[in-house]
């Protein structure tokens, strides 16, 4: 589609901006660096194909896999004006201390984007699939640690943006701040979940007897009944605490804008429930074709709630319907998107919240749409069921119970988790005055949202492990009932 030219002396690479068309009547814009290598011996599982320059036989690799390429990059970055008007716009956060380059690697992490670390501090994440406008992780990162001050994310070092010939504004490259941590948050929420349930045998808890309260019911953690601290421990809820702590943080800064009006918060209006409507009726429908084409790959319990699934379609489908913008006093902002335990990484007795890049179905119009704040809830509160889900399924051999009994206990266990995050949230957004609605209003947005995030989640299971479609098909059923 279009192509640039990074150039140093007598190194030569070139971008390219390609249009990928699919055979579906679609396109996407992917972004390759390439460069001219003659070694027979280097890069041999990256070529992409061989070639002849000048008389010199040799190949194109993608130039990532060059040192010099990395270096030149970090170099450009750490050394760009200002107010750069070029066509590729290097760009330096004012609060990033540049070093001398000294080194770099790759991540190593298996991912959709290219990422290197440079002198062991920093991160360059190179975006492969690229968008005709600014990349939300770009933005929302240069937002939150250069504008707000927000210090549980990597701070914003800088980027590279391409202008294309119809003056729209790519983002190709994102640098910050490498973070040490001990993981992501899922890992450690596993491990966590892991010593819960084998508490239940070490501690000879009947199931049966565990105290259970109404989803969403907010609870500090001393009015937690003792029979679960006994159980599951009093370090969870503190953590849980913590990373309440920072989402909320998170969703003050992003709601405390006035100026830039693509962060600025607005309200609900007709135009959005329109929008969001359209959006979630049609992959609801992708999802239902889905489930029904699928069946004969599920058993147990998960084809039993799929064939409730498929009766009830009516009633799930009215729910989303049921949207009214004009019974909504809370306000909509820039959130996070595509929020959940492995997007939080574990530092210390901290988290640190990162991949603002959004929702990889949606486009890149939606990823901006302003939305509830507790639509991030909603999906870190899935995320905490497909834990406790996950952990079942990895380990129930090691659990001398019914599977009955460890959902039972899973689904207890749960609740108490969301009541725990729930009160901490919502007492520091109040506490900062930002609008998520009245107590009825959160609630109805929550169910909403996980419902949302439940139908999105069944896409994928029943595509990739049908097994694991128990997981948001109770999730859907679960809020479903508990509405009734």
């Amino acid at each position: 589609k279009e192509y640039f030219r990074i150039q140093q002396k007598g190194e030569v690479y070139y971008g390219l901006l390609l249009e990928v068309n699919f055979e579906e009547a679609f396109y996407q814009h992917y972004f390759l660096p390439i460069a001219f290598v003659s070694d027979e011996s280097f890069a041999e599982k990256d070529r992409i194909l061989p070639v002849t320059i000048k008389g010199q036989e040799g190949f194109i690799i993608d130039a990532l896999n060059l040192e010099a390429f990395r270096k030149l990059v970090y170099e450009r970055i750490t050394t760009a004006e200002p107010n750069d008007t070029t066509r590729v716009q290097y760009h330096k956060s004012v609060n990033f201390e540049a070093t001398a380059y000294e080194s770099s690697k790759f991540m190593g992490l298996e991912q959709s984007n290219t990422s290197v670390i440079i002198n062991g501090k920093s991160v360059i994440k190179f975006f492969r699939r690229i968008y005709v406008d600014k990349n939300p992780d770009y933005e929302m990162s240069r937002f939150l640690s250069e504008r707000k001050g927000y210090k549980n994310t990597p701070a914003y070092e800088g980027s590279i943006t391409i202008i294309d010939s119809d003056k729209a504004n790519i983002t190709i490259a994102l640098m910050q701040e490498l973070v040490p941590n001990e993981g992501d948050a899922w890992d450690y929420m596993l491990k966590e979940l892991h010593k819960v349930f084998s508490n239940l045998e070490y501690k000879h808890i009947n199931v049966n007897h565990l105290p259970n309260i109404p989803l969403f019911e907010r609870l500090t953690i001393n009015n937690v009944p003792a029979q679960i601290i006994d159980w599951a421990g009093l370090n969870v809820f503190l953590k849980l605490q913590v990373l309440a702590q920072r989402t909320a943080e998170m969703h003050i800064a992003l709601g405390s804008e006035f100026e830039d009006t693509s962060f600025t918060p607005d309200h609900f209006t007709g135009d959005y429930e329109v929008w969001l409507k359209n959006r979630l009726l049609y992959q609801f429908q992708n999802r239902l074709n889905t489930v029904e084409n699928n069946l004969h790959r599920l058993k147990g319990l998960s084809l039993e709630l799929a064939n409730e699934f498929l009766e009830r379609k009516n009633e799930i489908r009215k729910r989303f319907v049921d949207f009214d913008w004009t019974k909504l006093k809370g306000e909509r902002l820039r959130v996070h998107g595509d929020y959940h335990l492995g997007q939080v990484l574990v530092k210390d007795d901290d988290f640190y919240l990162l991949d603002f890049e959004g929702e990889p179905e949606s486009t890149i119009r939606d990823r901006k749409v302003k939305q509830p704040p507790l639509k991030d809830i909603a999906g870190m509160f899935r995320s905490f069921h497909y834990a406790i889900y996950a952990t079942i399924f990895n380990n129930e051999k090691s659990y001398p119970y019914s599977r009955e009994e460890l959902y039972k206990a899973g689904e207890i266990l749960y609740r108490y988790f969301v009541g725990v995050f729930m009160e901490t949230y919502v007492d520091q957004i109040q506490k900062h005055n930002i609008n998520i609605g009245y107590s009825q209003e959160r609630i109805f947005i929550l169910k909403y949202c996980m419902l949302e995030k439940a139908v999105y989640e069944l896409g994928y299971e029943m595509n990739s492990r049908p097994m694991w479609a128990v997981i948001p098909l109770e999730g859907i059923m679960s809020i479903i009932n508990e509405s009734n």
